[in-house]
């Protein structure tokens, strides 16, 4: 069924809106899928943060006309399904992820911080970490060096055969 001209524009108004607050765009070719696994693919994005629509060509590349996603636009061919993420990795991470335990969704590129990115980079966004497990892993290393302190101050400490709170305290 075709859209007419109002269903048109609020589909780009809704697609641009989304990719205004977005930071990352992946782009996949669902060619194959069954119902069932696009639906798998849509609760899984969902319950990331991540927007996940099958859009018209034409209409996606009028949605980020003026976006950093603007990059991707060469990319944008062939029946595919658009990932936009506000967390970098997310939609790249959902992506690549439902790629691998099912070979008809092939990633076929996107955009980040204004660059087209091929299917491999979009493997490699994937793979980085969440923001939160790189706070978490920075928060580790700050603390590494005064735990270690304390350990030695401890360590020195019933050497001397003094409690270690009252080494702590001089």
């Amino acid at each position: 069924m075709s859209l007419n001209r109002n269903e048109k524009a609020a589909v780009v108004t809704d697609v641009a809106a989304q990719a205004a607050k977005s930071q990352t765009l992946a782009l996949a070719e669902y060619r194959g899928l069954t119902v069932e696994a696009l639906n798998k693919l849509r609760v899984d994005a969902r319950s990331k943060g991540v927007y996940l629509h099958v859009l018209k060509n034409t209409l996606a590349r009028r949605a980020v006309a003026g976006t950093p996603f603007e990059a991707a636009a060469e990319s944008m061919v062939g029946p595919l399904i658009y990932g936009f993420s506000e967390d970098a990795v997310a939609a790249a991470k959902v992506i690549a992820d439902f790629a691998k335990t099912n070979d008809k969704l092939i990633i076929k590129g996107g955009a980040y911080g204004g660059k087209a990115l091929d299917a491999n980079g979009i493997k490699a966004l994937a793979s980085v970490p969440s923001k939160e497990v790189l706070l978490a892993q920075l928060l580790g290393l700050m603390q590494s060096p005064v735990s270690r302190f304390a350990r030695v101050v401890a360590a020195v400490a019933e050497q001397r055969g003094a409690p270690a709170e009252a080494a702590v305290a001089e």
